[in-house]
């Protein structure tokens, strides 16, 4: 058994759309998003039909995931970020000012000792984010 660990975010009634935005600037092709309305009718889920029950989309073969939590008991990732090391400087650059977009910095983008492209940032969803150049394998 291979046991990883994964992220699983968690929005109020927003799942989709950061979902597919994230899935886009990641270059995710296997996206899936599945709403309270689509559970079999024998499951008795419950909640609100047209949130996200479950979503999930593939990168190099880890999963990001995520769904909406109850109305008005949801809330975005607190404490907590999401680590992504862009393959080159510039990709790395690319995405955290498409992930800054409506958002706010917390470590502007730039040059570091420990790196050449490091930032810190909350997206417009309310997702933490450290966007890096991935170290030399």
């Amino acid at each position: 058994m291979n046991v990883t660990f994964s992220p699983y975010l968690g929005f109020d009634g927003t799942c989709a759309e950061a979902m597919r935005f994230y899935s886009g600037l990641f270059g995710g092709t296997d996206l899936e998003i599945m709403t309270y309305a689509e559970a079999p009718p024998d499951a008795q889920m419950g909640g609100d039909p047209t949130r996200v029950m479950h979503s999930q989309f593939t990168l190099n073969g880890v999963p990001l995931m995520a769904a909406d939590g109850p109305p008005g008991k949801a809330t975005a990732q607190t404490g907590v970020s999401v680590y992504h090391g862009a393959p080159t400087l510039e990709r790395a650059g690319e995405i955290y000012a498409a992930l800054a977009a409506g958002g706010s910095a917390i470590m502007p983008f730039g040059p570091t000792f420990w790196s050449p492209g490091f930032g810190m940032l909350t997206d417009r969803f309310g997702t933490s984010w450290i966007i890096s150049l991935a170290a030399p394998a």
